[in-house]
């Protein structure tokens, strides 16, 4: 029986953010980049989508956060020159025959010994259900986790592995439907051609709350990662 727990609490007991050079690759709309900036990191944010780089520049900051145009598998930034690489819910957006070369990226960016952490939904969950008839991430989600095994065998050391699970809190249908297209505008269609069929899903795994919100159990796995100390 997995625990529930939410993710800034796991990554708050994993990682020691104060004063650390952080890198948060697939960075989205930002939210991660200014959690992490108010946990006294310094964060560069790393996005490829238009949608949502606009987004995260059009929030508020936090602090002195910023964001960079890139991609996972040819990140604009110097070798070791950070402390942690975070992919948070993003290697399995990498392609396939990328995310190897993404972890490949990470350890070059990364300080000797630094940390990568990497977070993946597993693929069960309310929350996958719903999709999986529509957008189906099992072979993406297995091959991100192939990945990470193969890397462990040249590039890092495991130190950790966790597993929970979290609520998915989302205000209503309209809220799932921006977010979920602004992540990948190749949904934009598939919302536009499968709405009363999306609607009903969201209705039949959402699980309504008290203050009219729903919540989608997400089973989600860490692992946390040491830069392997090549130095001879």
């Amino acid at each position: 029986m997995l625990e529930q727990r939410r993710n800034s609490d796991v990554i708050s007991e994993l990682l020691n953010l104060q004063g650390k050079r952080v890198l948060d690759v697939g960075s989205g709309d930002g939210a991660l980049a200014r959690l992490l900036t108010r946990k006294g990191a310094k964060v560069t944010g790393i996005e490829c989508n238009p949608r949502q780089l606009s987004k995260a520049n059009a929030t508020e900051k936090a602090g002195d956060e910023r964001y960079l145009d890139g991609r996972g598998e040819a990140m604009p930034v110097d070798d070791e020159s950070t402390d942690i690489v975070i992919f948070f819910n993003s290697l399995h957006h990498v392609p396939v025959e990328g995310q190897d070369q993404a972890l490949i990226e990470a350890s070059r960016v990364l300080i000797p010994n630094g940390q990568l952490y990497i977070s993946e939904p597993v693929a069960s969950g309310a929350y996958f259900e719903m999709m999986k008839p529509f957008d189906d991430e099992t072979h993406v989600r297995a091959e991100a986790l192939n990945a990470i095994s193969r890397a462990t065998e040249t590039l890092f050391d495991q130190e950790r592995e966790v597993t929970y699970f979290y609520p998915d809190i989302i205000a209503d249908y309209e809220t799932f439907a921006e977010e979920t297209t602004r992540i990948d505008s190749a949904r934009d269609e598939l919302f536009k051609t499968r709405d009363v069929e999306l609607r009903q899903a969201f209705d039949a795994y959402g699980v309504k709350q008290a203050d009219g919100r729903f919540a989608f159990d997400q089973p989600m796995r860490v692992n946390l990662l040491i830069k392997k100390n090549t130095a001879t």
